[in-house]
């Protein structure tokens, strides 16, 4: 990071020759060059390390209450160690402990999402939250921002992975959504704190999101996409991976169809997702619940907990004309039993 030559895969190899990064940093000039592996050029880099730069990363870690995690620490976490590219510095916001959590599931997609891939993400997410499974994402809008939020309706934090440094944020909304993961979860990076975003960075972050679980879950996608690379980050770890699909007439889907196509898991429902991958643990009280004001309510409830269901389909199933139907189903959505989407179709809400 601030050594020229030295990335992730260089990093671990010499930490491993010499047995630790403080070994590593306690060998006389004269003898790194005696070491395998170790060039002329390489060991000049080493030795000429600026230590005001080092003091002003601390510094500035201090200031903004970032924590630094390495591989050699307990609480680094321990699937990311597993991957032979993993980051040999993390900078950390929030409750470091979330980073190991037993359960990890990244969920990524579009960032120009359709209304239910929002749906679909926020979802899926607080469900999963409510079982104890850790949601991770990139908090970019769309998708991210809709799992995100999702999961912190639950009650196992989220882990959002940025492609800037912690400190280089921009905008109140970001800003705004930084506190609220960190005061419920963890936000990471593997920038220095005042790095910018640039778009070289983001397939580096996705193999973090990718790295930190157990099994990658993409929503939404186009062939070319972020997200397309964090699915191949992951398959490439070992790990699973889960799509969901859509129309073949919209090419948002189209990434999504492509790793199906590729041996990815085609999933409907989060019940599906964690009983293929056993955990399907119910904690008692987890999930809200809401109880039906009258008949009519109890109708449309029952018949949206199959599926997502047209305005006159639902009339139908109900027994009830849609002048009828129409207070009730205001009533819900207003409060958040129910969702609208376009085309006058209606879907369960998060409080159901």
């Amino acid at each position: 990071m601030l050594v020229r030559g030295v990335g992730p895969r260089v990093g671990h190899q010499l930490i491993t020759a010499f047995g630790s990064a403080d070994a590593l940093w306690q060998t006389p000039p004269a003898e790194l060059e005696q070491r395998d592996g170790v060039s002329s050029r390489l060991a000049k880099a080493l030795q000429n390390v600026d230590q005001k730069a080092v003091e002003a990363v601390v510094q500035a870690c201090h200031d903004s209450n970032t924590g630094l995690i390495c591989p050699e620490d307990e609480l680094y976490p321990q699937r990311l160690l597993a991957c032979d590219d993993a980051p040999l510095i993390l900078f950390v916001q929030g409750d470091v402990s979330v980073l190991n959590n037993p359960y990890m599931l990244s969920v990524v997609g579009a960032r120009k999402a359709s209304k239910e891939g929002r749906v679909i993400a926020r979802r899926w997410s607080q469900y999963c939250s409510e079982r104890g499974v850790t949601v991770v994402s990139g908090m970019a809008y769309g998708i991210d921002a809709a799992a995100h939020g999702g999961a912190l309706e639950g009650n196992a934090g989220t882990v959002a992975v940025l492609g800037s440094g912690l400190n280089a944020v921009t905008g109140e909304a970001q800003k705004r959504q930084v506190e609220a993961i960190a005061g419920d979860g963890c936000v990471v990076s593997q920038y220095l704190p005042d790095v910018e975003a640039r778009p070289e960075q983001f397939p580096q972050r996705n193999r973090i999101i990718a790295g930190l679980s157990q099994a990658t879950l993409i929503v939404e996608a186009t062939l070319r996409s972020g997200s397309m690379i964090t699915a191949g980050q992951a398959a490439g770890y070992g790990r699973e991976v889960f799509a969901v699909p859509g129309s073949v007439l919209n090419d948002a889907h189209s990434g999504c169809h492509r790793l199906i196509r590729d041996g990815a898991t085609l999933v409907s429902s989060a019940g599906e997702l964690l009983q293929h991958l056993g955990w399907m643990q119910e904690r008692a009280g987890s999930h809200s619940s809401y109880a039906p004001a009258n008949e009519d309510e109890g109708k449309i409830m029952d018949a949206l907990k199959q599926e997502i269901m047209h305005l006159d389909a639902l009339s139908e199933v109900c027994g009830l004309t849609v002048p009828q139907l129409s207070p009730s189903l205001l009533a819900l959505e207003l409060q958040g039993v129910i969702e609208r989407l376009p085309g006058s179709r209606y879907t369960l809400g998060g409080r159901n």
